[in-house]
């Protein structure tokens, strides 16, 4: 996994945070795996209840400035479940959990 322990638990703390302690936070694509350079970072956001846009474009933009990466989040809608491209992606997803 290509992020730091630090960066790690901004992003869970971020959207925990913002979405409640129960939010869980899985990251997917070029991150996940150790070779490589670069890329932006890609998360599945699954919680309990609906998230707004505003409150989208709120965890969005916290992410971004906490890691100093470019973000890509996909809401799982809690009622409707995973669409196909969140199902595709989650095959290969990591959960991330607080390093401490």
């Amino acid at each position: 996994m290509r992020l730091t322990p630090e960066q790690r638990e901004r992003i869970v703390s971020i959207v925990r945070s913002h979405l409640g302690s129960d939010a869980e936070v899985w990251l997917y694509g070029s991150r996940t795996r150790s070779e490589g350079r670069g890329g932006d970072v890609d998360l599945l956001i699954k919680t309990e209840q609906e998230v707004d846009a505003i409150d989208q474009a709120l965890v969005h933009s916290s992410l971004e400035q906490a890691v100093s990466l470019p973000v890509d989040v996909s809401f799982i809608h809690p009622r409707l479940g995973m669409n196909r491209f969140q199902r595709l992606v989650a095959a290969e997803a990591v959960l991330l959990e607080p390093c401490g």
